[in-house]
């Protein structure tokens, strides 16, 4: 019995840390599972974070409007800097001749469809949505009066007997005011997007910004159009 009792004696402590190291190792899981939770918060500051650094749809307007415009630029640079080397080599016949009235016109109308546009922009901006949509549809009018501008300068031209092929400089006018109208036509396709868009007033904000980020994106192309028009017609009108 007092072997016994000596055993129990020395067992029992063993049973104890045996006991507390079980109630540890069930504490350390329960502290898992408080600290699982506190991983779940970790792993949710992490997708805050991924999602923080994906790019929004203004980012993505953003980005696709600047590519877009370097396209252009590139574009038009190559076909100026071609009209410059040629025009000052004096290898091939340079027979200038005096731009057409309608030329004027045009300018007074792209011009206008900057101001318009501008006037639009900030009326949508202040959420003053029936005066933007007025204004965008008036500087949609100012861009096809523009391209109707255009034609009638062409048809001018053709009336006078100045053909595409007639001289270098022949040619390169129709190029450069036929390739630019082009681009013009893509910035009304936009245009009208955003009318069509505005034609329902909206109390969404989320639908408002998304309109105010698509006019901001398709207002740097349109007012980039028509600072190239005026690029153009200084060198067709005074790089002779």
């Amino acid at each position: 019995m007092k072997v016994g009792t000596i055993e129990t004696n020395v067992t029992d402590p063993k049973k104890k840390k045996l006991r507390s190291s079980l109630s540890g190792g069930l504490g350390s899981n329960g502290g898992n599972k408080n600290g699982g939770s506190g991983g779940g918060g970790d792993n949710n500051r992490n997708n805050d974070f991924i999602e923080e650094s994906e790019p929004n749809s203004s980012d993505k307007f953003r980005i696709a409007m600047w590519f877009l415009l370097l396209v252009v630029l590139m574009t038009f640079g190559g076909l100026i800097s071609a009209y410059i080397v040629i025009s000052t080599n004096g290898v091939m016949e340079w027979n200038p001749f005096d731009l057409p009235g309608q030329v004027w016109i045009s300018t007074f109308l792209i011009l206008s469809s900057s101001l318009t546009y501008k006037i639009a922009q900030n009326a949508l901006n202040a959420d003053n949505q029936r005066k933007a949509k007025k204004w965008f549809l008036v500087t949609t009018v100012f861009g096809g009066m523009f391209i109707a501008s255009q034609l009638l300068t062409w048809f001018a031209l053709v009336q006078r007997g100045v053909y595409m092929q007639s001289n270098p400089y022949a040619g390169f006018f129709y190029i450069l005011t036929a390739v630019h109208a082009l681009h013009v036509i893509g910035g009304m396709v936009a245009l009208g997007f955003i009318v069509l868009r505005t034609q329902q007033e909206t109390s969404s904000p989320e639908e408002l910004t998304k309109r105010k980020q698509v006019a901001n994106a398709v207002s740097w192309y349109w007012h980039f159009m028509d600072g190239l028009w005026l690029v153009l017609i200084a060198l067709l009108g005074f790089w002779k």
